[in-house]
């Protein structure tokens, strides 16, 4: 497994990520964000971090542009969380998309928010051929979502 992480920078941690985390909890969606909730594999405590919650032919995912990161990590172990916009929560269980079948979802999510989070791609985009795709596919965990309420 690929232990690939871009860590976040000063403003990214203490001004964008606080602001669409404020937003989203106050029921405002920026571009289809969510605060992720998972607890944590050490501590058992609630963990939140803003996420793009993707929808792909009918299904939902969670993509790592920044690769294995800790929210990553705790989503292996805990198997499941929720997703918070506002005051609703919806409880979820999910399941790690394999490597090979992550190229319609690494592509969806690049044409949606490239802008925001291409330069963690290494110059992969949404244009870009499967076999780009494919070997990006490793550094960057996706999960589907199922909902469980």
């Amino acid at each position: 497994m690929s232990t690939h992480v871009q860590k976040p920078g000063w403003f990214t941690v203490n001004v964008l990520n606080r602001l669409v985390a404020w937003l989203t909890r106050r029921g405002v969606s920026v571009w289809g964000s969510r605060v992720l909730a998972v607890r944590g594999r050490k501590s058992g405590q609630w963990r939140t971090t803003p996420v793009n919650l993707l929808t792909l032919d009918g299904k939902q995912y969670l993509v790592a542009p920044r690769g294995h990161v800790q929210w990553t990590h705790n989503m292996r172990a805990a198997g499941g969380g929720e997703l918070r916009l506002g005051t609703r929560v919806e409880s979820f269980t999910a399941s790690e998309v394999g490597d090979d079948d992550k190229t319609p979802v690494l592509r969806a999510y690049l044409k949606r928010w490239k802008a925001e989070v291409g330069v963690f791609f290494n110059g992969v985009g949404p244009d870009s051929t499967d076999d780009q795709l494919r070997r990006i596919a490793p550094d960057h965990p996706v999960f589907e979502i199922i909902p469980t309420s």
